[in-house]
């Protein structure tokens, strides 16, 4: 059995007596072209005219792009949207491809480079960070109308003359899906923006899960931001367990982003017809296993499937280790305080302090069964501040596991947070 983990991914060897459920996306066809299935993207929008149209006139740009934290392949669109850029007139200085960071850090040299793909996309575009805490650096439009989210974005997207927001549409533990409106809030939001929609009246909303949008309150606010600011644009792209292009298309933000959730929507989400006291799983491996901030949503995504009191073994690499200092600082107050009186803390504000969300969402594992997590990235300090149990393989955390249960089944997530499993 093989897991995502890091670069290379981990194999374990189950015990003779195991009979794992291998839970897996439903797969889907390659794009035979993915270059002319982004051309074609181009010039038939949905909700839109053709780029060529869009692009006639326009003095200025900023293209939103992801961070380090998800696979996007940008080298496969910017540069076929810069040059429709170039071709109308627009000079370089004029073209800005914006890194959506959230409350995430910067990405710089050559991470930077990884990210965006190709360097011909530096010789022909600024390329710059969103820095979340500059106040300065943000327009404030006042706020949200039904849940008062005060809303304020970056400058240089909403001054743009055209503004396109790119990204990768997956299941996302809190807001259903990323990608589309999610790269603009909490992508270049401020930091009081992305603090009070991962608020704890937020997160403790049972709407608030992967791969739902009807009432999911953060859906909701972040549509609200996008009408509040206006005409934008959006590339959305979905990719296989292979991270090869499956889906594209471009046009108004919100109905695009909605023709790529209706795409991936049937093959991400899997109906397994039963729950498992044993589940093994990933945090999808590099680039999203960089941090245990980021290892949480391998804990949320399967707990459907997860019989109460079960247990769920997590592997993901900590390349980079814990995360964040505010996140450090929020798992030890939840270490400290224990699960009950750190969610009750947490309750009656209207600004969470920065990713402390990350910590309300692992208690939703926490209360649901006994967690266990490998990793080759966290120091002695740090396994003490996940909250979870630490195990030296994933091999013997099995063999612990099944004798517990006293059931040889299990569910094998390879890809982790990238498969929603549900019982129906």
């Amino acid at each position: 059995m093989h897991l995502r983990y890091g670069q290379s991914g981990l194999s374990v060897r189950l015990p003779s007596r195991a009979q794992p459920t291998l839970i897996g996306k439903r797969p889907l066809p390659k794009l035979a072209d993915p270059h002319a299935a982004v051309r074609n993207a181009l010039d038939a929008p949905i909700g839109a005219p053709a780029y060529r149209e869009i692009v006639r006139g326009r003095r200025s740009a900023c293209i939103l792009i992801c961070d380090i934290t998800r696979p996007v392949p940008n080298r496969l669109f910017l540069r076929p949207l810069i040059e429709g850029l170039r071709d109308a007139g627009m000079a370089k200085e004029r073209i800005t491809v914006l890194v959506a960071t959230g409350l995430h850090r910067p990405n710089e040299g050559e991470e930077l480079a990884e990210i965006v793909g190709d360097p011909w996309v530096f010789e022909h575009a600024q390329v710059a960070n969103h820095f979340a805490r500059d106040d300065a650096a943000h327009v404030d439009f006042g706020f949200t109308k039904t849940r008062r989210t005060p809303v304020k974005l970056d400058r240089r997207f909403v001054e743009a003359d055209l503004r396109i927001a790119t990204g990768l549409v997956e299941p996302h533990f809190m807001a259903g899906y990323s990608g589309g409106r999610k790269v603009i809030a909490p992508g270049v939001a401020h930091a009081d923006t992305i603090r009070t929609f991962h608020s704890a009246r937020f997160m403790e909303d049972p709407l608030a899960i992967q791969c739902n949008l009807d009432g999911n309150p953060l859906h909701e606010e972040q549509l609200a931001i996008v009408r509040m600011l206006g005409e934008v644009y959006a590339l959305n792209t979905v990719i296989d367990d292979d991270r090869d292009v499956v889906h594209v298309d471009f046009g108004e933000v919100i109905a695009s982003h909605l023709r790529a959730v209706e795409f991936v929507a049937e093959s991400i989400r899997v109906p397994v017809g039963r729950r498992f006291r044993t589940i093994v799983t990933s945090a999808a491996g590099h680039p999203l296993d960089k941090t245990y901030y980021q290892t949480v949503k391998g804990m949320v995504t399967p707990l459907d499937i997860l019989e109460p009191g079960g247990t769920l073994i997590v592997a993901s690499a900590c390349s980079e280790g814990f995360g964040s200092p505010e996140f450090r600082d929020a798992q030890a107050r939840m270490c400290k305080l224990g699960p009950d009186k750190f969610l009750q803390s947490l309750l009656a504000k209207q600004f969470a302090d920065v990713d402390e969300w990350q910590t309300e969402m692992q208690l939703k594992s926490m209360r649901a069964g006994r967690v266990r997590l490998y990793t080759t990235g966290l120091d002695d300090e740090e396994r003490s501040l996940t909250g979870v149990d630490s195990i030296a393989s994933v091999d013997g955390a099995v063999e612990v596991a099944l004798a517990a249960a006293g059931d040889p089944s299990l569910a094998v997530i390879p890809e982790g947070p990238y498969v929603v499993p549900v019982v129906a």
